[in-house]
């Protein structure tokens, strides 16, 4: 049984849609079910954790095929760690959706596409072929766009055409891509593959990593091919930006990580060089693009972007040191980027607006859900000690470590502005009083929609504290070790 805890995360929200459907005209129930499916993920992701933790990486393949032209799927510590945030995201944007989307007449198919996306998201992270990759991409593309277009207004439809197209323009390049390395290596299997690849010519290889890198800088929102993402989230309902935001560009860049660390050799080629660039002008694009707006969906939206660019540092500079501190910032991004759009829906739905001038008084009227806003806005411009400043400090050391001098002074710059937009919200949102033509609704408050508030407790104080604390023990523990074995002092005596 517990061999089959790898596709349970794939196969229970898959079925679960089944019955969302059988019972859709019963909001109450779809509720509980919905619920019941993400608590059942949350449980079942954790088991995995642990069980890769114990074990070491575990795989299994599919029907009679074996590897490497079976369907497998497989999980290693990233994988699992990746399986565990998206069920916690997903029970809280489930949640969060109870209060949020019940009044919308397609109440019940939010639900459903919810878990048909999580399950294309959890298949991507645990699959062990590039074609069931691929497969897992449509997945997540059919069901992202029906929730964009559920009981959708004129501007919501136009930006989810702009993320469709170009998203559809990056699953024919990765296909494109998968169908030439097929021909080349006779197999799909990423653990095979690895082992295959060393033998194409040199400019076959960087054409391959010319068409993957394309598909996925255009998934992750990454410098120049990021237009699809700023267009559409915010006009999306809170609970499915959050969980967009959360969620879909990771992958891409979760995708992006393995490809070049497993299947095609990136260091030292030109695709490398040009990926540390590209690093760069995402970071300054999203948060200056962030300083111009003006409304909490489009700043945070942008922010997104900013993100990428600081993940994607780790992989361009290809160091253990860069690499790790892309993994952790993965992971606080995507819980700290939607704790921020469910805090921003929250005041979308007391004030009416999530405009900055329409806002105010909020630290005064409810000083819980100030806090709430500032754990994650800090992690986010990286404070110590929560987990943006430790992935932030690994991504910033490793550019130094390797002489990319510019691009450290980039990431701080972009640090500083960061810093910035968060404040901007702070200051005429929480700070300053409401304007006088502005009453917040008394009916949105903690006690009518306490589904959100403590789900926010739970996700920002526990998880972003956690992360952060093990990254300290992690990097104490990592200069303990060091300064063994270079005869140094203790690092807090340096």
């Amino acid at each position: 049984m517990m061999r089959w805890l790898i596709i349970l995360p794939v196969i229970f929200p898959l079925c679960g849609t089944f019955f969302l459907y059988l019972f859709r005209r019963h909001n109450r129930i779809v509720t509980a079910v919905s619920w019941a499916i993400s608590g059942f993920g949350v449980i079942v992701s954790i088991l995995l954790m642990h069980r890769v933790y114990i074990l070491g990486p575990q795989a299994i393949s599919l029907g009679s095929w074996p590897a490497p032209f079976g369907v497998v799927f497989a999980a290693d510590l990233l994988s699992a760690a990746m399986v565990a945030v998206t069920w916690l995201i997903g029970l809280g944007v489930v949640v969060y959706a109870a209060a949020d989307l019940n009044s919308n007449p397609s109440y019940p198919r939010f639900h459903l596409l919810i878990h048909f996306l999580l399950t294309g998201v959890n298949g991507a992270f645990l699959t062990g072929d590039l074609f069931n990759l691929y497969v897992w991409f449509e997945v997540m593309l059919v069901a992202s766009f029906g929730l964009m277009t559920l009981d959708a207004d004129t501007t919501q439809i136009h930006g989810s055409i702009k993320y469709v197209l170009l998203n559809l323009i990056s699953t024919l390049t990765l296909l494109l891509a998968i169908g030439l390395l097929y021909g080349a290596t006779g197999m799909l299997n990423l653990a095979g593959l690895h082992f295959k690849t060393h033998t194409l010519s040199p400019g076959f290889v960087s054409l391959l990593s010319g068409l993957f890198l394309f598909s996925f800088s255009v998934k992750s929102a990454l410098f120049p091919v990021f237009a699809w993402l700023p267009a559409s989230y915010h006009t999306l309902p809170s609970s499915i930006a959050a969980l967009f935001a959360g969620l879909l560009t990771k992958v891409g860049i979760y995708a992006m990580m393995r490809i070049f660390t497993l299947v095609l050799p990136f260091e030292g080629t030109i695709w490398q060089t040009i990926l540390i660039v590209l690093s760069g002008l995402t970071m300054l694009t999203g948060v200056l693009g962030a300083a111009g707006r003006f409304t909490i969906k489009k700043i945070l939206s942008f922010h997104i972007i900013s993100q990428v660019g600081y993940i994607i540092i780790g992989l361009g500079l290809y160091t253990r040191l860069a690499l790790a501190g892309s993994i952790l910032y993965l992971i606080h991004h995507i819980i700290v980027k939607a704790n921020l759009f469910l805090i921003g829906g929250f005041l979308n739905r007391k004030f009416g607006s999530d405009h900055l001038s329409h806002m105010g008084g909020v630290y005064r009227s409810l000083p819980l859900l100030a806090v709430l806003f500032l754990i994650p806005a800090f992690s986010l411009a990286g404070f110590p000690p929560l987990s943006g400043f430790w992935s932030k400090f690994a991504v910033v050391r490793a550019s130094l470590e390797t002489g990319h001098t510019i691009l450290a002074a980039t990431a701080l710059f972009v640090g500083v502005l960061t810093v910035y937009s968060m404040l901007k919200i702070w200051n005429q949102v929480f700070w300053e009083a409401a304007p006088n033509d502005v009453t917040p609704s008394s009916s949105v408050s903690f006690r009518t929609s306490g589904q959100t508030a403590f789900l926010d407790i739970a996700i920002t104080l526990a998880l972003v504290m956690f992360v952060g604390t093990v990254a300290f023990v992690a990097f104490m523990k990592s200069r303990l070790i060091q300064s063994k074995k270079n005869k140094e002092e203790p690092p807090w005596k340096s």
